[in-house]
């Protein structure tokens, strides 16, 4: 591991991390002033959060150790995409930026808002069964020699460093915020279940890299390398371990965010149920049962 000294005086400017955090800042300052206007008293402490904590742990991502030595060691790398993938868009859904775009926006403005929400591809990714699979294809990616071209292309360290969070945050925002689309207990203890098989799914490309003996990007050798690199493999063996570490972590939030939904779901269809009239709820038993013929 490097020097203390080294992890906190690595600084490089980044444009693409530059462009998406003054993007992201400015708009939710416009969001937290109309708000404002409309009536609607934005907490601050979501503001320090988002400013703080999200939009700040990327910048140590992107621009920090991480972003400067990504490109010799896999695991400074790996560990830069797998937080800004995982963690950065945890960080800034506390800031709550989609209710705060609701509060901000005309009535027409949220209309279209929800309509994006409630698109497929939002749909798709925002729940556990998208959000696993598009995770497993970026991280199988590190398996094959474009790990290198990744690490080391400038063209594409600034399509990741833009791409990945706002990929993050389709996953994570639209869970987080309980945004109008609703889902059935049936389909969410379907979902449920499979939270446990990607807990299998998504360790295998660290296993694979923690655990083979070859390095699978062909990269050998390291242009001008400290004393404190790793060599190739064990660079990608540190990488690999790091990688399964985080995915398994990852998991358990999204485990109790599953029962926290379908806890609100099922009560949500309690009170439905309970607020039905005995002539809708012998017209709802007689459908069941010609339903099953």
């Amino acid at each position: 591991m490097p020097p203390l000294e080294i992890l906190v005086s690595s600084w490089r400017l980044d444009w693409a991390s530059t462009a998406f955090v003054v993007a992201a800042g400015v708009l939710y300052g416009w969001g937290m002033r109309s708000a404002g206007r409309n009536g609607h008293r934005w907490p601050a402490w979501r503001a320090v959060a988002f400013y703080v904590l999200g939009l700040g742990t990327f910048v140590i991502l992107t621009c920090g150790f991480t972003g400067v030595y990504g490109p010799q060691q896999r695991w400074a790398f790996t560990l830069k995409i797998s937080l800004l993938l995982f963690v950065v868009p945890l960080l800034i859904g506390l800031g709550k930026p989609l209710t705060l775009a609701r509060a901000a926006l005309p009535a027409h403005g949220i209309r279209v808002f929800d309509a994006v929400l409630s698109s497929r591809l939002v749909r798709f990714v925002s729940n556990s069964f998208g959000a696993p699979l598009l995770g497993l294809a970026l991280f199988s990616t590190f398996l094959t020699p474009a790990f290198y071209t990744l690490r080391t292309s400038p063209a594409a360290d600034a399509l990741l460093t833009l791409g990945v969070p706002l990929l993050g945050m389709l996953m994570a925002l639209p869970i987080i915020e309980e945004s109008n689309f609703q889902r059935s207990s049936a389909y969410l203890t379907l979902e449920f279940m499979f939270v446990f098989i990607e807990l299998l799914i998504d360790a295998v490309p660290g296993i694979l890299l923690s655990l083979n003996g070859q390095v699978l990007d062909h990269a050998l050798t390291v242009p001008d390398p400290q004393w404190w690199f790793r060599d190739a493999l064990q660079d990608q063996q540190f990488a690999g371990n790091l990688l399964w570490f985080i995915c398994e972590v990852v998991d358990l939030p999204l485990i109790i965010l599953m029962f926290i939904r379908f806890s609100r779901s099922d009560k949500l269809e309690a009170v439905a149920f309970d607020e039905l009239t005995d002539e809708q709820l012998d017209a709802l038993h007689n459908q069941h049962l010609r339903g099953r013929h």
